[in-house]
Order: structure tokens, then C-alpha cells, then sequence
């Protein structure tokens, strides 16, 4: 098969999310030195709707010919065990390119909430079912899985609240009518910073960039917690190895980019350059720990 871009046809990167998100913004600060590596333009195409399903069956069924790829996250590990009915299978009909950066998942309280630490949380849970509530952006988000997983390896309950989106969810925390949410902490970094919320971990085994003084969930006793937000590159199956190849070539130059480097790292991104091979088996591992989860708990989003 010839190679895409031996012609000057323009490559599509769909976003199954709207314009503005964290996915959208990530996208487009890599897609510059992309372009300039591959030789030809970069269209960014936002496709929300239906979970990222939408936007992933659009590129799962595309012509593999290295012109339209997806911008995967977590949903690419996560839908196949949330919803019975996709009209294409994430595992086998979306190929891996090269994944970006990952952004760990904070744990947040209201300032004023009693539970000053994880521990505090995690004993209030276990010694009252009803005590605790927690928020999410929606059944099935990364929050929501990110908590369930918390109680699951913390042995304590809470209830969850799904939202439709995380800015009415951080608003009704910030108000004292939720007792925590996990979540991306850029989203909250502000609040945190104007002392509207109170983090109490950070959902990795490495300190945080953006909150350096804030405690791991590993250095707490639970290594198992650990729970991010990713994104990465894939195309349709069916692509030539040669195609990956050059586009996880131009993918790793604007992650070596300095100035894309910058800007990823005040977003609180960390960068995880590498093969689509690596991105491949990391995929397939987030895919069996959250199955695990969703399964556990009974979840579905249809």
C-alpha cells in the first residue's frame, strides 16, 4: 500500500470531544511539529457525542490509510465493559500510534470538610456507609471509575453522584453538598489555590507537578488507587506499519519539542514518549484493570 503521504492529502484528527476540552487542547498543541515532520497540514476534527463513541466509530471504520486518526483517552480502555452495543470493537479495530502524556488524578475535599486526610476519608467511609458522597462527571468517566477503584482497594463505601460534566460536579463540591471528587487537577488547581477545595492525594505513585507537597496514594498504603487521565494517538486497523511508524516518528518530535514541552507541563501533562508497541501494551493493561472495576461494581452506561 502506498504510503498517505506521498499524496498532499491533509490528515484528520478526530477529538470525540467538544473544542475547548482537555483532549481538544492536548491535540492541538502536538499537531504543529507533527505537521512539519509529515510534511503535510493537520486537521483537527471534533466529533462529540455518546461517550467518544461516535468520534471512535467514525475512525475505527475509516479507510486505513494514515488520513484520519483518533485521539484516544480513557474511554478507549473502558467502553467495551460500560456499553453492550458498540458498533466496533476498541481492542481490535483501533491500531496504536504513540501515546502522549498521562495527567494523574487528585483527590478533593470542600475546604471546610472534616476529613483533613486520605485516612480521615477512608475511615469515615468504613465506619458509616451512608457518610460519604462522591461526584463525577458522568456514569463511566474517569472520576467516576478513579473513586470506584479508590473504595474498592480502600475497603470503605460512598455513594455516587454522576453530573452531567465536571464544572456542576465542582461546583457542588466547592459548596459542601458532595464529600469528594477525584479528578483532573487542573480542572481544580484554581479553587485549590484560592482555598475553595483541599486536595488530599494525588492518585500516582510520583508527586505531582502542579501540587508538589501533596502525598502520593502509594506513600499512603495504596498502590493499587493509582488512576490518571491519557491520551494517545490511534488509527484504523488495517494501517501499514510503515504509516505508524512515520506518524509515531512526527508524534515523537513535538513531544521533544521544547516549547510543546512547556506547555503540555503547565497542563499538568506528563509526557510519555514511545513506540506504538508501548502504547499498545499500556493500552491493553488499562484495559484489563478497569474491566476489572467496572465489573466489580456492577457499572453500565447504557
Amino acid at each position: 500500500m502506498t504510503s498517505a503521504f506521498a499524496a498532499d492529502d491533509p490528515v484528520r484528527i478526530v477529538v470525540p470531544y467538544a473544542a475547548g476540552g482537555g483532549v481538544d487542547i492536548v491535540t492541538r498543541l502536538v499537531t504543529p511539529e507533527m505537521e512539519k515532520s509529515l510534511g503535510t497540514s493537520i486537521i483537527v476534527e471534533n466529533r462529540p457525542g455518546a461517550a467518544t463513541n461516535i468520534g471512535s466509530a467514525a475512525v475505527a471504520s475509516a479507510e486505513p490509510d494514515g488520513t484520519m486518526l483518533l485521539t484516544a483517552s480513557n474511554t478507549l480502555a473502558s467502553n467495551a465493559a460500560l456499553y453492550s452495543n458498540l458498533s466496533f470493537d476498541p481492542a481490535t479495530d483501533l491500531v496504536a500510534i504513540g501515546q502522549i502524556g498521562y495527567a494523574p488524578l487528585v483527590v478533593v475535599v470542600p475546604q471546610d470538610s472534616p476529613y483533613k486526610t486520605l485516612d480521615d476519608l477512608i475511615a469515615a467511609g468504613r465506619k458509616d456507609p451512608q457518610a460519604l458522597t462522591y461526584a463525577s462527571a458522568g456514569n463511566g468517566s474517569s472520576g467516576h471509575m478513579a473513586s470506584e477503584l479508590l473504595k474498592q482497594d480502600g475497603g470503605f463505601e460512598a455513594l455516587h453522584i454522576p453530573y452531567k460534566g465536571g464544572s456542576p460536579a465542582i461546583t457542588d463540591l466547592i459548596g459542601g453538598r458532595i464529600s469528594f471528587m477525584s479528578i483532573n487537577p487542573t480542572e481544580v488547581i484554581g479553587h485549590i489555590k484560592a482555598g475553595k477545595l483541599r486536595a488530599l492525594a494525588v492518585l500516582d505513585d510520583k508527586q505531582n507537578a502542579l501540587l508538589p507537597d501533596l502525598p502520593t496514594v502509594t506513600s499512603l498504603g495504596h498502590p493499587n488507587s493509582t488512576a490518571a487521565v491519557w491520551w494517545g494517538l490511534v488509527g484504523p486497523k488495517g494501517l501499514p506499519a510503515e504509516t505508524i511508524e512515520k506518524q509515531n516518528a512526527a508524534l515523537q518530535a513535538a513531544l521533544a519539542d521544547e516549547a510543546t514541552r512547556k506547555r503540555l507541563s503547565e497542563l499538568g501533562v506528563v509526557i510519555s514518549s514511545g513506540s506504538a508497541r508501548e502504547f499498545q501494551q499500556f493500552v491493553g493493561t488499562e484495559r484489563e484493570k478497569w474491566t476489572a472495576v467496572i465489573k466489580k461494581a456492577g457499572i453500565r452506561a447504557d
